[in-house]
This record gives structure tokens, sequence and C-alpha cells, in this order.
């Protein structure tokens, strides 16, 4: 290595400090670099249906309207064939809010014009924590019309 007329106070030159500096920087960073180059792949592709983000966004809204006990909006979210199959009276315990609440959804499946997703349903009456397990379905009526076809 070629001599440096700079020394630090250990009389190394400035050289082979940078060149020690860089070696450092270099076994620091290196497993940084490994991790990016693994993407998380998932076993379900990307469904190609555009309707899969409007089904999933009707999902969420119907959730969300349970979440809040908003009765109104949860009516109006639902098919034809749920919402005349249903006890009215079923219907108002289900939107009535009590407790604390919240969902979880998780990735859809089906195909154009239908999807089922996989739900939980979180409440904590008093001190516990009660997880539901269930799925919900959403159906395409028509131009673009998304409604809930199954009560999670």
């Amino acid at each position: 290595m070629p001599s440096c007329p700079i020394r630090d106070t250990e009389g190394r030159s400035a050289q082979q400090l940078h060149c020690w500096l860089v070696a450092v920087f270099l076994l620091l960073t290196v497993p940084a670099w490994g991790a990016g180059s693994h993407r998380n792949r998932s076993s379900h592709p990307a469904p190609a249906d555009p309707g899969y983000v409007l089904a999933l966004g009707i999902a969420n809204r119907f959730l969300y309207a349970w979440q809040m006990g908003d009765l109104e909006t949860g009516m109006v979210l639902l098919s034809d064939p749920v919402r005349h199959s249903q006890n009215p009276e079923k219907l108002e315990r289900f939107f009535a809010a009590g407790s604390s609440r919240s969902y979880e959804i998780a990735r859809g499946k089906g195909n154009r014009g239908r999807y089922s997703f996989p739900v939980v349903l979180v409440t904590s009456p008093g001190s516990q924590v009660r997880r539901r397990t269930s799925e919900i379905i959403v159906v395409n009526t028509g131009k673009d019309d998304w409604v809930v076809d199954k009560l999670p």
C-alpha cells in the first residue's frame, strides 16, 4: 500500500483509515442488501377483476356500519334476498350498538361478480374480548353495484 503523508495519532495513514471505514460500512450494510432482494410472495395471485376492489369496499362499508351500529346503512348494503329472508328483529340486534366492536377482513377469493372475504368480528363485552370468525359474501348486481349477499 502506498504511504500517505497524512497520519493519525497512532501512525496510520489516512488511506488505511479510509479502507478500514469502507470495510466496516460494507459489513454493516450487506445484510440490508440481502433483505431487500427477497420479496414476500403470496401464494394467492392478485385478482384480475377490478370489481374485487369494489367488492372489498362494500364489505368494509358494511362491517363499518356494523361497528358503528348503523342499521340504515347496513340495510342499504344488503341484497334483496338477504334483506327479505332475515328476521327484522335479528337484523336490529346484529347492528345494535353495544360494547366496543371492531373487525378484521382477510384477502378475498372468488371470481368476477362474487367474492367471499374471511372476517373476524371482535367485541369486548365487559372486560373480555371475543373473536368470532365468519365470512361475508359480496355480489355484483349489475353496473358495478355491489351488495352483501351473506351476513357474517
